[in-house]
């Protein structure tokens, strides 16, 4: 099937998912200190709700943390006082997205995106979102346990840059767009969604995905799809497209 969107044509039989899948296991993707997910069968009067145990259904508990169990996306309610929910806030779902490969460059005891390198990636290029793809890209991303591992990060002025290029949606294959141990600081998400200032309600972060390799960089369509959650953050799967040239 084609689509044409302003005057641009995609390939909708042709998805490029971008999500890593959840499941109930030690070995899924985690960070920030907590257990792994839970799926698993509903308990009623001693017997398990599950087909093979006997029951008519299937019928799983599911328990996760957002932001530390796979690909999801966030609103600016994850740093601030005031309930903001990304079911609200993100009310547009196709946008215009340029695919970006980094290797996190070494600062002091870390390693981070630069403003400088983002610069390069981008040029003069105007999107609705960014993808950045960080090298080296593993399979690894899929199950790595992230916690106290000091993973890299984006420096604050990086964000100021996709914020003067009126970026919106910025989506990374890490666990977080700021350092893992930052006494609470969080510069890089005060910065992109610009808190001292006019908040940027509509912006979004989305961590933990994995683009694979086959994925050339370059401008692609971006469906951002989230769960329907009233809460500041939600599991999504973000789908690229190719465009299709005349």
């Amino acid at each position: 099937m084609i689509a044409k969107i302003k005057n641009h044509s995609i390939d909708l039989s042709r998805p490029l998912d971008l999500s890593i899948a959840l499941h109930g296991a030690p070995t899924n993707v985690n960070a920030w200190y907590v257990d792994a997910p839970k799926i698993e069968p509903h308990i009623a009067n001693g017997s398990k709700i599950k087909v093979s145990e006997g029951a008519s259904v299937n019928f799983n508990n599911i328990q996760f943390n957002p932001h530390a169990h796979g690909t999801h996306t966030e609103c600016v309610g994850h740093i601030t006082k005031e309930f903001h929910s990304i079911n609200q806030n993100l009310k547009r779902f196709f946008f215009l997205a340029e695919v970006v490969t980094i290797a996190p460059e070494k600062n002091g005891d870390d390693f981070i995106i630069s403003k400088k390198q983002l610069q390069y990636a981008l040029g003069n290029k105007k999107r609705d979102a960014v993808v950045i793809r960080t090298l080296p890209n593993t399979k690894e991303k899929f199950s790595r346990q992230y916690a106290n591992t000091n993973p890299p990060y984006l420096c604050e002025e990086a964000m100021r840059l996709l914020v003067k290029k009126n970026v919106e949606h910025l989506l990374i294959d890490l666990p977080s767009v700021d350092k893992e141990k930052d006494d609470g600081a969080l510069l890089s998400h005060k910065a992109f969604w610009n808190v001292a200032g006019e908040i940027r309600k509509q912006a979004t972060i989305t961590e933990f995905i994995y683009v694979d390799n086959s994925i050339a960089d370059g401008t692609y369509f971006l469906n951002l799809q989230v769960a329907p959650f009233e809460n500041d953050a939600s599991p999504s799967r973000p789908v690229l497209y190719e465009i299709i040239k005349p």
